[in-house]
């Protein structure tokens, strides 16, 4: 938070320690100062997912790059600020819904094409709301380029409002954290300690239940829910399918044997205007195992009428739920996704921590699940070898040493002489 003008507005804040995790009736309190003053002006830069280690991360320390130049500067520049290291993310996901609670607002929803066009009303109090794109955090690279160029908006706003010597109040935050703290315990605990156990990790949202009009017949979650579009258009549906919500699965279809996922977008990135994703499983009988399995059986991306289908081999027994820490088209992943049809070689898919599960849901929580890790993974063949050969060293010389003889006789120097004739 930075305020323009007003400089006692956070004074007499108390600086928040490290680690400490603000909740949401503390950031009401905080943005409380806001509202106290006479002309009330709220810019708010939204963006998907922000921490405060990205700042040192991806700052020139690292790199030639800053990617936060304009903010550094509007901090040092500003009258008052204030930093605050980790926020509630239901807090932070909410902040607009309460903004909007709090005074008689003139909205302005801000966009890139907007910004050369930004006319503020000053006769009334002001809220500027400015969505950053998704973030693309496949690489380093792409998220410093994503990182810079919300920096640059950032940037070309706030020299706006400031040449029209306008006040007000900035704030910049994200739905949700791109990186998860390390706690406390494992920060001063770090070894393996008798009797302990592993510390109960939240995950950042809910998954997402998808019911058949009473019960809940598939639950889905993921961290990261990123693809790419012909090598050049790169966009995560992440915020868009467990934050905002902002995704339709109306079309999804449950029952005892076959059963789809559909998630259907509006406008999810620029250039496509509308984007369907199905997850197609089935329940059958196998005799072998004597048991039901379930498995997922295709993939498919539904862009202007052409369908990209993608083979996939996946499956679990169909009262477990799948986990797979990476899936997608590449095949270092843990469950590739093959493409079917030439359609589907024109994009690139990436999910992260995937795990769904499409049939015997019991109270809107995931079964047990069946990994996609397999129980011969390289680490493990390497390990085997390796004992192999040393247990054939082994064996081989344990083999040699019981093959050692002693001779049947000894030369006795108080016997004769051995003699040897020379002659035939």
């Amino acid at each position: 938070l930075y305020n323009f003008i007003f400089s006692s507005l956070w004074d007499s804040q108390t600086a928040v320690y490290e680690g400490h995790v603000t909740s949401k009736l503390q950031l009401h309190t905080v943005l409380q100062p806001i509202f106290d003053q006479n002309f009330k002006n709220v810019v708010l830069f939204l963006q998907d997912e922000l921490s405060v280690d990205d700042f040192t991360h991806y700052s020139r320390a690292y790199r030639n790059e800053n990617s936060f130049h304009h903010v550094q500067v509007f901090l040092d520049s500003s009258a008052s600020s204030l930093v605050l290291p980790a926020v509630d993310w239901r807090a932070t996901s909410e902040l607009l819904e309460y903004l909007e609670t709090k005074e008689d607002w003139n909205i302005v929803v801000l966009g890139n094409d907007k910004a050369l066009q930004l006319e503020v009303d000053k006769s009334r109090s002001n809220l500027l709301v400015v969505k950053f794109p998704p973030m693309n955090s496949m690489s380093d690279k792409s998220t410093t380029k994503a990182l810079t160029e919300n920096d640059a908006i950032l940037g070309k706003i706030t020299t706006m409002l400031k040449a029209q010597n306008l006040q007000f109040t900035v704030i910049y935050t994200a739905e949700r954290p791109s990186r998860v703290p390390r706690s406390a315990f494992k920060t001063f605990h770090t070894g393996r300690q008798l009797m302990a156990t592993e510390p109960e990790i939240s995950v950042p949202y809910p998954p997402l239940n998808i019911t058949n009009g009473t019960d809940t017949c598939i639950i889905f979650y993921a961290t990261k829910l990123s693809f790419t579009f012909k090598k050049a258009l790169q966009f995560d549906l992440t915020n868009l399918t467990f934050v905002s919500h902002e995704v339709n699965f109306s079309s999804s279809v449950c029952s005892d044997t076959n059963t789809m996922l559909s998630m259907f977008y509006s406008n999810p990135a620029t250039g496509i205007d509308s984007l369907e994703i199905r997850f197609l499983m089935s329940n059958k009988f196998y005799t072998g195992s004597a048991r039901n399995w379930f498995t997922l059986d295709f993939v498919e991306i539904v862009h202007k009428s052409e369908v990209a289908r993608f083979n996939v081999s996946i499956s679990a027994p169909a009262e477990y739920s799948f986990h797979c820490q990476l899936v997608g088209t590449s095949s270092i992943y843990g469950a590739q996704l093959i493409p079917s049809n030439t359609e589907a070689e024109n994009w690139e898919i990436l999910i992260s921590e995937f795990q769904i599960q499409g049939f015997n849901v019991k109270d809107n929580l995931f079964s047990y699940a069946s990994d996609c890790t397999s129980f011969f993974c390289p680490a493990i063949w390497m390990a085997l070898v390796t004992s192999l050969v040393l247990l054939y060293i082994l064996t081989y010389g344990i083999h040699m040493i019981m093959q050692l003889t002693t001779n049947d006789r000894f030369d006795d120097p108080k016997g004769l002489a051995l003699t040897v004739p020379q002659t035939e």
